[in-house]
Formats: C-alpha cells, sequence, structure tokens
C-alpha cells in the first residue's frame, strides 16, 4: 500500500529545503510569501538579527480595499505592489525572494512580478 503526502507536507518539505540554501542578511534581506486558502502575506526578514523589517497581507484594510477577492491573482499582484512601495520606504532596493515552498506560478508568480515592476530588485 502507498502512503502519499498531502500537498501541505509536501510544501513544508521544499520549504525547508529552499530555507537551507537561502537567508536573509541586513544588506539583501528576505521576501517570504505565504498563501492560505482566503489571503496571501508577504514579509521582509532580517534572519541575522531575526526580525520582520516590513509585512503587508490581504487582511490589512488598505491593501483589501478595491479589491473583489483577496486569494486571486489580482490581490497577489496588488500585494507585490505594496510590500515593494513599504520596503523602499525603508530603504530596501534588493531582497531575496522565498516563495515559501510554492511553485512558480499563477498568485506567487503575480506577486514578484508586481514587485519586481514597483522597484523591488531581486
Amino acid at each position: 500500500m502507498v502512503n502519499k503526502k498531502n500537498r501541505s507536507e509536501v510544501r513544508a518539505n521544499k520549504h525547508r529545503r529552499i530555507r537551507s540554501r537561502l537567508s536573509g542578511t541586513p544588506e539583501q534581506p528576505r521576501l517570504a510569501v505565504f498563501r492560505s486558502n482566503n489571503h496571501m502575506y508577504a514579509q521582509i526578514i532580517d534572519d541575522v538579527a531575526g526580525n520582520t523589517i516590513v509585512s503587508a497581507s490581504t487582511v490589512q484594510k488598505d491593501v483589501k480595499d478595491g479589491l473583489a477577492k483577496t486569494n486571486n491573482i489580482e490581490a497577489a499582484s496588488k500585494l507585490g505592489e505594496v510590500i515593494a512601495k513599504r520596503a523602499l520606504d525603508n530603504g530596501i532596493k534588493t531582497v531575496v525572494f522565498d516563495r515559501g515552498g510554492y511553485i512558480y506560478q499563477g498568485k506567487v508568480k503575480a506577486l514578484a512580478e508586481a514587485a519586481r515592476e514597483a522597484g523591488l530588485e531581486f
């Protein structure tokens, strides 16, 4: 009998492997992405100091305004613009992208491309 892992376990293992290879520094912090069924979350983290520098999510009122849904590609691209603007306001220009074990397509890709267009480099 074959035991198949569920999708969340597979994603967690991928994320663990990714995190073993990349880390955020004060000069180039890590842009981490998390998706739930209803919302998306993005935060810029300095792993050396162990603190979050900038964060944004579709739960926040200023991000949620004007969106019909909070879990689609349109919401992800708006979140990418917001996180990039907040990062640039804090003097962060380059980051390391941590896709969180998710496949780089759809919402994760939309967030990354919107952040790049808004001025972040990665």
